[in-house]
């Protein structure tokens, strides 16, 4: 297994997967126990719209997609709390306008840009060092975060009460919603748009079959997440599938496997 990531490529691949796999992880399990799976597939779609901006304006498009699904993010909470609307009908219609934009900023470049393809697909193989540096920023940045995840857990679980505690819920899901938007910008050049919701859910929905506490499905989420970067690049690399396409495989493996080791103990 070690000669599989003898090469500087797959030592870049291990780390920015590992790091990845760790921060979607972690705040997948808000994502699950919420039930938003569609919001962190209409994030990263809706972060289509300001990588190809970026693309059209010749500038980074990382630096480009991060305003712009942050602002995205916090559109989508405003207009649940502002307004009558369930929060998957205003992701809908954000996410779609979002899209709807980008589609039009792509159309007014000459030609298909590969750097559009590879933000769609990922490109988890062909890395440079700050992507790996940029993601390793990402994973820290996450661990800062680690004092809000009690607030977090509380709204997460009894909002009414939360409030009557005193909670500002709202101001926690405004910051849980942006911390969501940029993990999701800094890993869809690693994972791609279309693979990135695979990391966000899988692993947190194996760990909440297994988990008994949200701490300890907070912990298994990010075990998984950690740890199946590795085995699909290796599996990726002895069976020369695509990379991302093979982590998200093992993670479905996995969570199937844990769905059966739960059905049959009960």
């Amino acid at each position: 297994m070690l000669d599989a990531f003898g090469s500087v490529t797959m030592q870049r691949a291990l780390g920015a997967g590992v790091l990845i796999g760790f921060v979607a992880s972690y705040f997948g399990v808000f994502v699950v126990q919420r039930r938003m799976a569609f919001l962190g597939s209409g994030l990263a779609h809706a972060a289509f719209g300001g990588v190809a901006l970026g693309i059209l304006a010749s500038i980074q498009p990382i630096g480009i997609a991060i305003p712009f699904t942050v602002a995205v993010a916090v559109a989508i909470v405003w207009v649940r709390e502002s307004t009558e609307l369930a929060e998957d009908t205003a992701i809908g219609v954000l996410f779609a306008a979002s899209m709807a934009l980008g589609v039009v900023f792509v159309s007014l470049r000459e030609g298909f840009s590969t750097d559009v393809q590879s933000y769609l697909f990922g490109s988890i193989l062909f890395l440079d060092p700050s992507d790996v540096w940029l993601a390793a920023a990402m994973a820290c940045a996450t661990l800062v975060t680690v004092p809000l995840w009690g607030a977090w857990a509380y709204a997460t679980f009894d909002r009414n009460l939360a409030r009557t505690d005193r909670l500002r819920v709202a101001a926690y899901d405004y910051a849980l919603a942006v911390a969501m938007a940029i993990a999701i910008v800094v890993s869809i050049k690693i994972v791609g748009i279309l693979l990135i919701s695979a990391f966000l859910v899988l692993p947190a929905a194996t760990a909440r079959l297994l988990s008994r506490s949200f701490a300890q499905m907070t912990v298994l989420s990010i075990v998984i997440g950690t740890i199946t970067p590795a085995i699909g690049l290796y599996i990726s690399y002895v069976t020369d599938l695509p990379s991302g396409a093979t982590i998200i495989l093992v993670q479905a493996g996995l969570f199937l496997l844990a769905l059966g080791t739960r059905r049959a103990a009960q």
